[in-house]
């Protein structure tokens, strides 16, 4: 009996020591990041409250005005959102990204405990300043997994991050229908719920692990890359200790075969040797970026997807923002706010479907991609003009889901061309001025037309400028695709006769 005993001992001693390997094994591969940010991602886009945010706070509970939520707090989301870009997008990458992922969700935390326990307006207008701090931190969780994951590894990772998202807002859409539609849950208890959703949110941000390196401050670098785009840089720049080794080689003599020995050990260790630059570099990575930036943009294809991107993102943002306030003026009765949730799942599902059909699309969007922008932005204005002047909340819903399908479509062919040519670092970095080129342009129509202390238009004249200004998009793009289409046919031609315009050759037609 003891001799089996201890046999069952050593075999349970062994199998543990399997599974601690396992979990080892587990920690220190990409899918357990990924599994970690897959998770935060989904429980801190679940906010079954967001599709009735304005029946709740022009409601009984908070008693505020429609006027009040669309011209005095709204538009400080977007000040917000553009006051604190900047100096986050700087921060996530010097913090490398977990403390941003953290920040994110704490400040996610407080936004909805303040629109549950406060009530007035400054009270409000402050929420919204701690919700635009949540979604200019949304670049910390979108560059975090490059730092952890290979490079092989960014496509299917970035696609699992990006999913999880997208169902987490349909989950929350839908659970949002569900408990108002049934009577399930108070408004204000689907804010508890949140709130609890929100810290294990928390919880699994604090356990993803601590990237060793960034995209700019934390750079790594070999001794063989000493020189980026043809500006060379001296060996210092990696670190000193490098710098000290080689003064000392120079200043003393030794005999040529030690000296070459020495060197050659050295340029071997320099080539094995990586590491980080820090803080202390901050003005030269600043340099660096903005190089990088003018690099980027000297190509008129990206300029024009780039600016496209901004003016479409600025005008989808102001639509989705104030969407609910128009919803409310076209609905006869409170009791049709109950289907907003499921227009917003039903919108999130149909714009992911038309965005993974991009992938299975056989189209040269280099020649006919400025025309589809074009042409599929008139539709989007035209849905905006019917939503805004039909007057029938069916036909506002419609319209909604037409055009956030539209917009989905588009942009992720944006996203794909803009992409194809670019390293992770530049994509990184063009991401991030094209989202604050719309940041800045929604500022100005913020500041001009909504807010109460410029026009402070009501919500009809607000997306009759909406759709008006789709409409300008579609007619600059659309006259800048048929152009394209033209001069490509025309290369083509001249590539297909060039006899016919190079004069000829001949010593008889010299004659």
């Amino acid at each position: 009996n003891c001799y089996i005993l201890d046999l069952s001992h050593l075999f349970m001693g062994n199998k543990i020591i399997v599974l601690l390997k396992t979990a080892l094994l587990w920690r220190s591969d990409w899918r357990y990041p990924t599994t970690l940010l897959c998770i935060y991602g989904f429980f801190s886009t679940v906010k079954p409250l967001e599709p009735f945010i304005i029946p709740y706070l022009t409601g009984p509970d908070k008693n505020l005005t429609t006027e009040q939520v669309n011209n005095q707090i709204f538009p400080v989301w977007t000040y917000s959102y553009l006051a604190v870009l900047v100096p986050v997008f700087l921060l996530t990458d010097w913090l490398r990204y977990k403390p941003v992922v953290v920040f994110q969700c704490v400040s996610l935390f407080i936004t909805t405990a303040m629109l549950l326990w406060m009530e007035s307006v400054p009270a409000m207008q402050a929420m919204q300043f701690f919700y635009g701090v949540v979604t200019a931190s949304e670049v910390a969780y979108f560059s975090y997994i490059y730092s952890v994951v290979d490079v092989k590894r960014y496509r299917k990772a970035t696609s699992y991050c990006r999913s999880i998202q997208l169902l987490g807002y349909t989950v929350g859409s839908v659970l949002g229908q569900l408990l108002v539609s049934f009577n399930l849950m108070s408004y204000n208890n689907i804010l508890v719920f949140t709130l609890v959703l929100t810290a294990i949110a928390l919880l699994t941000s604090c356990l993803l692990p601590m990237p060793q390196q960034s995209m700019f401050f934390h750079r790594r670098h070999t001794g063989q890359k000493t020189a980026t785009e043809g500006t060379k840089r001296h060996s210092s720049v990696g670190g000193t200790g490098d710098a000290a080794e080689h003064t000392r080689g120079s200043n003393v003599s030794l005999e040529e075969d030690e000296a070459r020995n020495g060197l050659d050990e050295k340029e071997h260790k320099a080539e094995d040797l990586e590491e980080s630059v820090g803080a202390d570099n901050c003005s030269k990575v600043l340099l660096q970026v903005w190089r990088d930036f003018r690099q980027c943009y000297a190509s008129r294809q990206l300029l024009y997807w780039s600016v496209w991107w901004a003016m479409a993102t600025c005008g989808y943002n102001q639509t989705v923002n104030y969407v609910q306030v128009l919803w409310e003026h076209a609905q006869p009765s409170q009791n049709f706010s109950i289907y907003n949730g499921g227009v917003e799942a039903v919108s999130n599902l149909l714009g992911a479907a038309t965005a993974y059909g991009i992938g299975f699309t056989e189209v040269r969007w280099e020649q006919w991609g400025e025309l589809a922008l074009g042409g599929f932005s008139g539709l989007g204005a035209a849905s905006l003009f019917l939503m805004t002047f039909i007057g029938n909340i069916w036909v506002c819903y419609a319209g909604y889901v037409i055009f956030k399908c539209l917009y989905m479509l588009l942009i992720t062919i944006a996203m794909y061309q803009i992409a194809a040519d670019l390293s992770m670092e530049r994509y990184a970095l063009v991401f991030g001025a094209n989202n604050f080129g719309a940041l800045a342009l929604q500022t100005i129509i913020t500041s001009v037309v909504v807010d109460s202390r410029g026009l402070g238009l009501g919500i009809i004249p607000q997306f009759t400028i909406y759709a008006s200004y789709f409409s300008v998009i579609a007619v600059v793009f659309s006259l800048r695709g048929v152009f394209t289409i033209w001069r490509a046919q025309r290369s083509s031609k001249e590539s297909t006769f060039p006899d016919k315009n190079e004069p000829p050759d001949s010593d008889e037609h010299r004659l």
